[in-house]
């Protein structure tokens, strides 16, 4: 999801003129094209398909209708995740909380207590989102599931945490198959996430 240029991300970032964060915000309110933050590097984000957003908002739209009486809050890719001991300012493709969002600092657009995080992957990104974005991810005490979804093909990779220090993996590559969340309670059709997506022009 994130580029150090438009055709291929560089993790760690290339070390240039260090940024702080408070300029960082202040960029980044005004930009035409999205950035993260790594710890006073700005990193631009590259585009998305037509795939990549009908996937992302079908399964929003499908949590938001699903938990909308429930305790839990779906945010989409508006907001950023702040994670602490990194420093970092990560956009997701979309977020789930439980109870009320904690924010960072005064900030009402970086959220410290994801409890579901959404990536829907491309081929530039793909290794970060898997790698060093989950690692950072994984420091916040109240996540506990992550979802990695293909853009190319029904292919859907479930990790959840089921203890401190350990994560279990589910993979759901049929399109009749359904994602079980247990956390959440809750079980999402694939057939729902790639609703009126055409693999044949991702």
């Amino acid at each position: 999801m994130v580029a150090s240029t438009p055709s291929a991300p560089s993790f760690p970032p290339s070390q240039g003129d260090r940024l702080s964060l408070a300029d960082y915000w202040q960029q980044e309110a005004i930009a035409d094209q999205r950035h993260e933050y790594h710890d006073g590097i700005r990193v631009e984000m590259a585009g998305g398909s037509e795939a990549h957003s009908k996937i992302s908002v079908n399964l929003v739209a499908f949590l938001h209708f699903a938990l909308r009486d429930t305790d839990w809050q779906v945010y989409n890719s508006d907001l950023r995740v702040w994670t602490p001991d990194y420093r970092c300012c990560t956009y997701t493709n979309g977020m789930v909380v439980r109870g009320e969002p904690e924010f960072h600092g005064d900030r009402d657009d970086e959220i410290l207590n994801p409890s579901l995080i959404v990536e829907v992957l491309s081929p530039s990104t793909e290794r970060y989102d898997r790698g060093e974005k989950f690692r950072k991810y994984r420091s916040l005490p109240s996540f506990q599931d992550y979802l990695l979804i293909s853009a190319e093909e029904p292919y859907i990779e479930h990790y959840c945490k089921t203890d401190p220090v350990a994560w279990t993996f589910t993979s759901y590559g049929e399109i009749d198959a359904a994602l079980w969340l247990s956390n959440l309670q809750l079980s999402i059709p694939l057939a729902e996430i790639y609703r009126r997506v055409n693999f044949f022009t991702v």
